[in-house]
């Protein structure tokens, strides 16, 4: 029996600019996700994953249609360049959830032990400000999944991390027992984390496929060559 949609996207469309006759940042986009899917969004640049990652989080209002999700669910996202405040990394995990209501003391346990189990407890009372750039993405990480989400949006979640943190990130998601939606460039990290992959190009949902699907090129050229060629053109 198939599992209710755990969200559903219909017909949206979005303009970033208010101009009339400006381009659209996402064309007509309809999609079904279910529970405990792995969704890798692929394109080039300006193809709109990470204006639909912002839709499907709540930050990004559509021109025309609509997105459902279940009730309830509890939703995380981390975006390409997260930011830390100037406190302690434990206190920037704390506060994540302390905003969601949970007190103080129990935050702050519950964020180290986020931070042990992404492998970062030695760095909990370091300033935020003072890590690398791949400390400052597993922490960003360590915090989303600190509060335990239902559903994980991830944009670009690895972009100029150096192999060790990349290996690093991939490693904490793999972990990750929810729904999980993510931006990639990297192809090779789209055949190690997704079960699906949609391809978007111009704002436009040209394929959407299983991942074994969508790495054979006859049978995604026949879905859509736009995509094969995307896929040609990134050398696999």
């Amino acid at each position: 029996m198939t599992p209710a949609p755990f969200l559903q996207v219909h017909n949206v469309s979005v303009a970033l600019t208010p101009r009339h006759g400006a381009p659209l940042a996402l064309n007509g986009v309809s999609l079904q996700i279910a529970p405990g899917e792995r969704v890798a969004l692929v394109g080039a640049n300006g193809s709109g994953k990470s204006t639909l990652l912002r839709v499907l989080h709540g930050l990004q209002k559509p021109l025309t249609g609509s997105v459902q999700g279940g009730p309830g669910v509890r939703q995380a996202m981390l975006f390409q360049r997260p930011v830390l405040l100037r406190l302690s990394v434990q206190s920037n995990v704390a506060l994540a959830l302390w905003l969601q209501g949970v007190r103080w003391p129990q935050a702050r346990e519950r964020a180290l032990q986020a931070l042990e189990a992404a492998g970062l407890r030695d760095v909990a009372q370091r300033r935020g400000r003072q890590l690398s750039v791949g400390q400052t993405q597993r922490v960003a990480l360590a915090r989303a999944l600190a509060l335990e989400p239902q559903l994980l949006l991830l944009d670009e979640p690895t972009a100029s991390l150096d192999l060790h943190s990349k290996r690093e990130v991939e490693s904490t998601v793999q972990g990750f027992a929810g729904t999980m939606v993510f931006a990639s460039h990297n192809l090779g990290q789209v055949k190690r984390l997704a079960s699906r992959v949609i391809y978007l190009e111009q704002g436009r949902l040209l394929a959407d496929l299983p991942v074994l699907e969508f790495f054979d090129n006859a049978t995604l050229r026949l879905h859509s060559p736009e995509a094969a060629n995307f896929v040609k053109g990134e050398g696999l």
